[in-house]
């Protein structure tokens, strides 16, 4: 049982008695859920804060950045909320509308945040390889653009698991969280469009802009590129879709295993049982995708580094004349108290010295 996979039909199906969750998923999700929720809010803050300094340059490659780190802030709000639910064994407390809103808001990230993953690679494979071709067509107002037509989109495709999330009473007497579909047919066809727009689509897309992106810089004579920028982008590059696809590959292998046994297929007990112990696990994996990318796009990043300097500069010198404005503050209040008081009445210990002779 998984916070996104979790539900309930109305259709009759023949399983196999699946496993209960077991003592330490109870605590070891949570805890994982914990480490994403610190890593990836404070990651992403300080990428957002970074990016929208006036000081900060607009550009293509910041609009996107900018926006997915506000697609994975809003999922990791969401994030202590399934936390809970897990250490409670699967018993939902906080009422049917954050069940609505969490839901939907894990569902938003899975596509807005690839999605946005997808378009800067196609950004970057466009600057790369065909530097002058697309200077008149990568503009700041245009990638703006794209960037509401990606969360209509995503917002369109999280709305059946916005409209359907209901609580359900389980047999432990358990409130749950759950997708109650109208049918048996909804949510394998659910599982499979989140495989296909989720990860199939935009991965191959990103692997092809990045495999012609380092066959260009392979290509390119030495004098143009260097070999230490070379060796960096091609870096870059292969982090960006290993992290990819390390992060959502079992999570959708394991939803399509799953899609298929709705549809009929026979599978082992065997099979099931481990799909369904799997799923939590593998959910976390994806979900760990959202503190990375802070790491995987920004701070190895020279440029992001300069920016994170520049920021670092503008403030220090204020922090440190706020610091040495409230020291002074302090220095002349202790100076006004010494000074309100009289210098002719003894002080406490004249008055003892006084007092024993």
């Amino acid at each position: 049982m998984d916070v996104d996979s979790t539900n309930v039909s109305t259709g009759d199906e023949e399983s196999c008695d699946l496993l209960s969750p077991s003592e330490h998923q109870k605590g070891v999700i949570p805890a994982l859920y914990s480490v994403i929720f610190v890593l990836g809010f404070l990651g992403n803050v300080l990428v957002v804060c970074v990016l929208c300094q006036r000081s900060c340059r607009q550009t293509v490659a910041n609009t996107y950045l900018v926006n997915l780190a506000m697609s994975d802030l809003l999922f990791l709000s969401g994030l202590p909320f399934w936390a809970v639910f897990y250490s409670l064994d699967y018993n939902w407390v906080f009422g049917w509308l954050m069940c609505k809103v969490c839901g939907g808001l894990m569902s938003l990230n899975v596509y807005a945040g690839i999605f946005f993953i997808t378009c800067m690679s196609v950004d970057r494979y466009r600057a790369i390889v065909h530097p002058l071709r697309s200077q008149s067509s990568r503009s700041v107002c245009r990638a703006r653009a794209i960037a509401a037509a990606i969360w209509t989109v995503a917002a369109v495709s999280t709305a059946p698991n916005v409209a359907f999330r209901r609580l359900h009473t389980m047999p432990n007497n358990a409130t749950a969280c759950v997708l109650a579909y109208p049918s048996a047919h909804w949510y394998p066809a659910q599982a499979l469009a989140k495989n296909t727009l989720g990860f199939l689509l935009p991965f191959t897309i990103i692997f092809t802009c990045y495999f012609r992106i380092g066959r260009h810089l392979l290509a390119a004579p030495a004098i143009e590129q260097g070999p230490e920028h070379l060796d960096r982008v091609l870096r870059m590059v292969v982090a960006v879709v290993l992290a990819f696809f390390l992060c959502w590959f079992p999570f959708h292998v394991l939803t399509f295993l799953s899609a298929l046994r709705w549809l009929g297929v026979h599978m082992p007990c065997q099979l099931q049982r481990g799909v369904e112990m799997l799923m939590s696990f593998s959910l976390c994996l994806g979900f760990s995708n959202s503190a990375i990318n802070p790491f995987l796009y920004c701070f190895v990043g020279n440029h992001f580094r300069e920016q994170l300097y520049r920021l670092y500069r503008e403030k220090a010198p204020r922090l440190s004349q706020k610091r040495d404005s409230i020291s002074t503050r302090l220095s002349s209040f202790s100076r006004k108290l010494s000074d309100l008081r009289d210098p002719g009445t003894p002080d406490t210990h004249t008055l003892r010295s006084m007092s024993h002779s």
